[in-house]
């Protein structure tokens, strides 16, 4: 059993390496396939999808006021805005890494409705699209299922596709035998370290930005994964602050001390004795405002009276190089990871 599962392992890897980066010549160099960006494309303005999505999270009143304990330095943006999307996947080039995972809320949804312009500008610096399948009401093993089916119909013929396939609360339902319908043909993660509850999954990840600080059964689940030729793509994340997105909110902060607490989640990672040899990388994350979880740029100059943060003193920069100070360390760590492996 153990050698069917390694061999269909192998399979499942083969597959998702040909949706993997290549060199384009938007790219100054090849990017990583194996570093993951968990990305979201859920915010709206007035001038862009008609209305404020997501950044009045909070009951705040954006564009200064923003469910946010970060200010993006383009401000509040909207995702479907080309300048935008034009300017988020050259920073993500400069990260490194080479996939963006893609919260994606169900067919018909916001974020389905933005798709093609995300993979559009991704395709253009040579970055892939993993999905991020999230919990909307109703989802079950089944619907799932018609999910993948979906988009693989809908966007599979697009060069910025990735069949990889992030299930996140896949603890919420017990019974996944309906993936193996389709387990064979795509890389199927399941948001857990419990290495009872990934039957007829391809692998693990974590998501959780908090947990990489101490990396709780990492290396049980990794070494469980190697020994069943599964994928193992742990998440680090550079910090966690919820507090004006969800008033009241007793949910742990995580400071980023600068960009150590960064670091200490990659060497987690990295570390065998703690991080368990991982297969990937998944960032906890490129643009998640609301749990200050960022690694895209922020204002280093935020508007005054909201007591936002910044990057400033990070890896000891200041000032307009502070802002980007998290996209090169990611670089840095993506470098270190390609070395290693």
């Amino acid at each position: 059993m153990i050698a069917k599962r390694r061999n269909l392992a192998l399979i499942l890897v083969l597959v998702a390496l040909a949706w993997l980066p290549q060199a384009t010549p938007a790219a100054a160099a090849k990017l990583s396939g194996n570093v993951h960006l968990f990305y979201y494309p859920w915010y709206g303005t007035p001038a862009g999808t008609g209305e404020w999505r997501h950044w009045q999270q909070g009951g705040h009143t954006p564009p200064d006021d923003i469910g946010a304990d970060l200010h993006p330095a383009l401000g509040a943006y909207d995702s479907g805005d080309a300048r935008v999307l034009a300017q988020h996947m050259k920073w993500v080039a400069r990260t490194g890494a080479g996939v963006i995972v893609y919260s994606w809320w169900g067919q018909g949804g916001f974020e389905d409705g933005l798709a093609r312009r995300v993979m559009d500008a991704a395709a253009a610096r040579g970055v892939k699209v993993a999905w991020h399948l999230e919990p909307y009401a109703g989802r079950t093993a089944a619907s799932t299922v018609d999910d993948i089916r979906y988009l693989h119909r809908e966007y599979g013929s697009h060069p910025a596709f990735a069949n990889i396939f992030y299930v996140f609360w896949s603890l919420q339902i017990a019974d996944w035998s309906a993936l193996d319908a389709v387990n064979q043909d795509n890389v199927i993660l399941a948001q857990t370290t419990d290495t009872t509850k990934i039957a007829h999954f391809g692998g693990m990840y974590t998501y959780d930005g908090i947990a990489g600080a101490t990396a709780p059964g990492w290396r049980q689940a990794g070494e469980y994964a190697k020994a069943n030729g599964l994928i193992w793509a742990p998440s680090v994340a550079p910090g966690y602050i919820d507090d004006r997105a969800v008033p009241g909110n007793t949910t742990p902060t995580v400071t980023r001390d600068g960009g150590a607490a960064y670091d200490r989640q990659w060497n987690n990672a990295l570390d065998p004795a703690i991080g368990g040899s991982p297969t990937w990388i998944s960032v906890t994350s490129f643009n998640e405002w609301h749990e200050g979880s960022v690694i895209e740029p922020a204002d280093g100059t935020p508007p005054a009276g909201h007591g936002y943060q910044t990057f400033q003193g990070a890896y000891g920069k200041r000032g307009k190089a502070a802002e980007t100070a998290y996209l090169d360390r990611t670089r840095h760590w993506v470098q270190k990871f390609e070395s290693v492996r």
